[in-house]
């Protein structure tokens, strides 16, 4: 295949975990350089970017409210592509780099790239097939589908019946998984955690995220409930690290707490069951991993539907306090693990650890754009401009 343009943006850390495992199965099947992972939004205006996401960051955090009811005006006003004038850098950067690098594809996992495409398509001749990868499951805001697209990848059957029913043609609409990184599909058969029917202990991982209330508390408790294992993984917040470890130190049964990590897949693979927010990485990257959630925030909007998966499929548990999560995990390895072993066999019929690798063997056999100036051989990136990976 050739070289392919992948656009991602931080306003939630979906965006750009689907972006890079995109890029690393595109490297994987096709050669180092093959994916071109772009943020225009942070390239052209990196200010206005950080100040952007700060105040996202704020509100989903502090103002879930005000949030959910922006959310709710974007869906249903559709602001794009009427407003598309304040996007002219991003627009003039997105013509410069397509011509410079001429990809045979774009895969965008940020929706409001698909509509800039459009505007070039239609006033600047840009003629490249854009797949639109979308990163969240049945609550799909309307930015999602509004610009016209050579295709859309869908994490869940569910979520594509979202799709089709506002109109789009079936045959544009793929239900390939969410982008996680290849390793789930890699690894799959060499980790796993003990069997439980054969006495193993359970390991439960807490992810705890920034917005995270009662984070402590709720560790606190985890960790007098001896009969678990126990890992943390606390993120950046040196404090909360060292007094959870404090908590620890005597615990007779096993307790790991880890500040940033790359090992979030692998812990994933590992444990019975994960405590954590329904981001729409960790949402899925649990499924790949064959890994319970128990669901102790939503972001109201785009999260909703993430959470209403699991709830559909029976396959984890909504718990919004520390007293909550405790009764969820008792129950679920009550009477030899009889709750959990349900919850295991149906979030493995939706686990699809292989989507970025199939989104990647799709693209190469059938995304190819109809302007001949795009047939040229695929090499590597050799452009100064160097990817934004947010």
């Amino acid at each position: 295949m050739r070289r392919v343009l992948i656009l991602s943006a931080s306003y939630g850390e979906g965006h750009n975990a689907a972006a890079r495992s995109l890029v690393t199965a595109f490297d994987q099947l096709h050669g180092e350089g093959t994916a071109d992972l772009q943020d225009p939004l942070a390239e052209t205006a990196p200010r206005r970017d950080r100040l952007a996401r700060s105040a996202y960051y704020f509100a989903i955090n502090r103002l879930p409210r005000a949030w959910s009811a922006f959310y709710a005006w974007l869906d249903r006003t559709k602001p794009l592509p009427r407003y598309l004038g304040l996007l002219e850098r991003e627009s003039a950067w997105l013509e410069q780099h397509v011509r410079a690098t001429r990809p045979q594809a774009v895969l965008c996992t940020y929706p409001i790239f698909a509509f800039i495409f459009q505007r070039l398509a239609k006033e600047r001749g840009i003629d490249v097939p854009l797949y639109n990868v979308v990163t969240d499951s049945i609550s799909i805001n309307s930015m999602w589908w509004l610009a016209p697209c050579a295709g859309w990848f869908l994490p869940n059957e569910d979520s594509a019946e979202v799709v089709r029913s506002v109109g789009t043609l079936a045959e544009k609409v793929h239900v390939k998984g969410f982008p996680v990184p290849p390793l789930f599909a890699d690894a799959s058969q060499r980790l796993e955690p003990p069997n439980l029917s054969r006495g193993a202990t359970p390991r439960v991982l807490y992810i705890i995220n920034s917005g995270a209330s009662h984070a402590l508390e709720t560790a606190t408790r985890l960790i007098r409930e001896t009969g678990w294992e126990l890992t943390f993984a606390v993120g950046r917040d040196k404090n909360l690290r060292k007094k959870i470890a404090g908590l620890a130190q005597n615990r007779p049964v096993p307790v790991e707490v880890l500040g940033w990590t790359d090992r979030i897949p692998e812990l994933l693979m590992t444990h019975h069951a994960v405590i954590s927010k329904a981001g729409g990485a960790t949402t899925q990257e649990s499924i790949a991993a064959h890994c319970p959630m128990i669901v102790n925030q939503v972001v109201p909007g785009q999260e909703e539907g993430n959470y209403e998966l699991l709830r559909r499929r029976d396959i984890g548990a909504r718990a919004d306090s520390p007293t909550e999560i405790l009764n969820a995990l008792r129950g679920a390895f009550a009477r030899n693990a009889l709750v959990w072993e349900g919850w295991h066999e149906r979030v493995q019929q939706l686990a699809r650890p292989r989507a970025a690798l199939d989104i990647a063997e799709f693209v190469a056999a059938n995304g190819s754009g109809s302007n001949p100036d795009t047939d040229f051989p695929l090499q590597p990136i050799t452009s100064n401009s160097s990817p934004a990976h947010g």
